[in-house]
């Protein structure tokens, strides 16, 4: 028997599923409702492969009248410089098609996962949790911005036909979708400097329409964060406020039941401040709610954050900021045993 207070966000610096697999039921197994397969290999960058799957696409090519990208984190520096992409002239977008590849990277890992889970080595009832990104993710990094609302489209229809190819083979009973939110919250933050004046529309009818693809009998969930290219946000948020307004927006979006949602918090934000906002989120009876607030080697702070947040909202599950896949892989073992030891004491 499992119980439910703890939410992994999906990357793990490991190098195959199986690894994954076993690791976390051993580290972790009592207190995971569900259990992601690590993102592995191309995808441990998140979405970075995608970015060359565009520039091998033939109906995609750099476009050389805007400057390359630069992605830059919280304190100033640069990350890394993109060149982006648009369509080809002549393209008509309702014909292209992008293979995602991340229904094929699901299947491959739901194969390991029953094997070990009919072995015993994961416990039974134990979801499968196959987190996927939005189009926004790739298309505010990668795609220029006169081409991003259709590429929007284009890259919405792939998402979904890998989603049914996924929905199709993995039992609703043993499936979880996350869904990870992350340019979209740089969006509301105002980290892109083009975005448009209908964003947050434009974010809630997406997220809304991702959301109800996914068929009902499937566990839903939404992962919002600020991103961690280098281990690091992207942004630092002065407090929960936009992340409980945009919560209440995909509730509000999304016409299915929302199983679960996971925000951030910050390793030093142990004030009231920061956690204020959630006292008056409106939140869904079928919802579960993690807050990110567990942090490497800092069992002390996990303890600090855990008490304040109380103080705001009485019940929560526990997860860290966001995945472990950009993270120093030395620090996986100290990760486990803080996520062990604050799953023990809540």
């Amino acid at each position: 028997m499992t119980t439910d207070r703890l939410h992994l966000i999906g990357s793990i610096p490991l190098e195959s599923s199986e690894q994954v697999f076993r690791t976390l039921a051993a580290e972790l197994g009592p207190h995971l409702r569900r259990m992601p397969d690590g993102e592995t290999g191309e995808r441990s960058r998140w979405v970075y492969f995608q970015r060359q799957m565009l520039l091998d696409h033939p109906a995609m090519e750099i476009d050389p009248t805007v400057p390359p990208y630069k992605f830059v984190q919280w304190d100033g520096k640069v990350v890394r410089e993109i060149e982006q992409v648009r369509f080809k002239a002549g393209v008509d977008p309702a014909a292209v098609v992008f293979e995602t590849g991340y229904d094929k990277a699901a299947l491959a890992s739901w194969d390991v996962f029953k094997r070990l889970r009919a072995f015993g080595a994961i416990a039974a009832g134990t979801r499968f949790q196959v987190c996927l990104p939005t189009p926004q993710a790739s298309g505010y990094l990668y795609v220029s911005g006169p081409a991003r609302e259709t590429y929007f489209d284009v890259y919405e229809r792939a998402l979904k036909a890998a989603l049914a190819n996924i929905v199709k083979a993995i039992p609703a009973g043993d499936l979880s979708i996350q869904w990870d939110v992350c340019q979209e919250v740089l969006a509301f933050e105002g980290y892109f400097k083009d975005r448009p004046s209908h964003y947050k529309a434009q974010t809630f009818d997406m997220l809304g329409r991702l959301g109800d693809a996914v068929p009902a009998s499937v566990e839903l969930g939404y992962h919002l964060c600020y991103g961690s290219p280098r281990d690091e946000h992207l942004v630092q948020p002065k407090d929960a406020g936009i992340l409980v307004e945009m919560m209440e927006g995909i509730v509000a979006a999304t016409k299915r039941r929302i199983d679960f949602l996971h925000i951030p918090v910050p390793k030093d934000r142990t004030d009231d401040t920061y956690y204020a906002p959630l006292k008056a989120w409106k939140r869904p009876s079928a919802t579960k709610l993690y807050l990110g607030l567990l942090h490497h080697d800092d069992e002390a702070g996990d303890r600090t954050r855990v008490t304040v947040a109380r103080r705001a909202i009485d019940e929560f599950g526990l997860s860290a900021e966001c995945g472990w896949g950009r993270t120093e892989p030395g620090r996986l073992p100290g990760l486990l045993k803080g996520h062990r030891v604050a799953a023990e004491a809540l």
